[in-house]
């Protein structure tokens, strides 16, 4: 039965497209130049999860059976680790190099509620899934990856009804801000891994982050429900991340949906983002040590839609390192909060250079359609921000180019702040874009150029 089956996958993934190899249709009529990412290499060896004592009751921890089969693969140099149907509930997953993680169909890999499955040895939670400074690395199939993230995230009251607001409180859970938020602290079910519930939030992690990796690949997939952000590239090189689906409650704090951190040579295309937080965002760390990881660069981000986000495409806070020799094409943003934002402050802000961004369909954008702000706070929840003390590494929004947008019922249309020294030789081009309040909100001094762009209203 176990051969059988092993077959059966064997032929499966022989089926299916080659991964990497047929994204070069991505890369036709770009504006600037820009390479296909190279993709993983991954040998035809493939075992099955359930080989290794793994069983898909969503009942028993399959922690240690994703342990012995990953350790199984890389012995073999690397292969398909294959999750079968099922509900497989986990703690974390360490994946090596040459290792493809394949999700059948109707296969969820499920984030134990156990906080304590998490924490490292030097008191630190560990992402649900990670590969670190390892090469050829992916994610495929037609599975889930939940994170399991309502038992980690922290709920403000105005953010959910009253029937949400009861349950959370069935988990458990602590009040605190005169009953203005919720945090999963003191659960009736499951210990604290930390003394108090704002040293428990501060432990929030990532579902799925690959750091100084190279080739990596998630294609297919469904990610959902993440403590904080759900799918995180730093400091990778070679980066596709296709046909994927990223989602998570509107209201789930800091839900963002792809971030990248200091990363280049990236394709980010045919992806369905929901979430809680930024959809798809390019950082390139705060103050000198964003300057030190390198910038994000050469990234292309095509056909993808964004639904809920506090923004369809967005760049910052954080940029030191410097963006540059990006396109972002033929994407559509429904429901967003703002539709383009760019966002940064003093001591975490950079440069952009070469950034193309074109046919872009919006609606329903709550705020705005097109945003520059220079003095972004970024407030953690049950705390209050203030920007850094310093005039170093200021935000410097410059050489972009915007064309073919058209939105339809934004409440502003495009608002700047911030003088001309931090936001500069921007072009707008062909766009239309109706709004429901203001057209448009612009610093003085700062001069954007216009070619046809035409702000409509009531």
């Amino acid at each position: 039965m176990k051969i059988s089956r092993l077959i059966l996958a064997l032929c499966l993934l022989a089926a299916l497209p080659a991964r990497g190899g047929d994204y070069a249709r991505y890369y036709q009529n770009l504006p600037l130049q820009l390479h296909v990412p190279e993709a993983p290499v991954i040998p035809s060896n493939s075992v099955l999860l359930s080989d290794f004592g793994g069983v898909a009751d969503g009942v028993t921890l399959n922690t240690e059976a994703f342990r012995k089969a990953v350790s199984a693969l890389e012995k073999k140099g690397g292969g398909h680790l294959i999750v079968p149907a099922g509900i497989w509930l986990t703690g974390p997953i360490v994946l090596k190099d040459r290792i493809d993680l394949h999700l059948e169909r109707n296969a969820m890999i499920l984030m134990s509620p156990d906080k304590r499955q998490f924490i490292r040895p030097d008191g630190k939670a560990a992402p649900g899934i990670t590969a670190s400074k390892r090469k050829d690395v992916s994610i495929t199939g037609e599975g889930v990856i939940d994170g399991n993230g309502e038992w980690w995230r922290a709920v403000k009251r105005g953010k959910v009804s009253d029937v949400e607001w009861k349950d959370y409180h069935r988990m458990g859970g602590t009040d605190a801000e005169e009953g203005s938020l919720w945090y999963p602290f003191d659960l009736k079910n499951y210990p604290n891994v930390a003394d108090d519930y704002k040293r428990q939030e501060k432990l929030r992690t990532h579902l799925i982050r690959f750091t100084d990796c190279e080739r990596v690949l998630v294609s297919g997939v469904t990610v959902q429900n993440s403590p904080k952000f759900h799918i995180v590239p730093q400091r990778c090189r070679q980066v596709s991340i296709v046909g994927v689906t990223v989602r998570c409650p509107w209201n789930a704090q800091n839900g963002d949906g792809i971030d990248l951190m200091n990363t280049s040579d990236v394709l980010i295309a045919d992806c369905t983002v929901d979430v809680g937080d930024d959809g798809i965002c390019i950082k390139a760390g705060a103050g000198a040590a964003g300057v030190k990881d390198g910038p994000c660069s050469r990234i292309l981000v095509r056909g993808n839609t964004v639904f809920h986000a506090h923004g369809g495409f967005v760049i910052g806070s954080e940029f030191s390192g410097g963006v540059h020799d990006v396109a972002v094409l033929d994407n559509l943003f429904s429901g967003t909060d703002t539709g383009l934002r760019f966002k940064s402050a003093r001591g975490r802000g950079g440069r952009t250079s070469k950034l193309f961004i074109d046919n872009v369909i919006m609606s329903d954008i709550r705020d705005q359609a097109i945003v520059f702000e220079t003095g972004y706070v970024n407030v953690s929840v049950g705390e209050t921000g203030s920007m850094a003390e310093t005039e170093e590494f200021q935000p410097e929004f410059c050489d972009i180019s915007i064309s073919n947008v058209v939105c339809r019922d934004a409440r502003i249309g495009i608002s700047v702040s911030g003088g001309p020294s931090a936001v500069h030789d921007v072009t707008l081009k062909d766009c239309t874009i109706f709004c429901s309040e203001c057209l448009s909100d612009v610093a003085e001094e700062v001069v954007l150029t216009m070619d046809n762009v035409k702000l409509l209203g009531y």
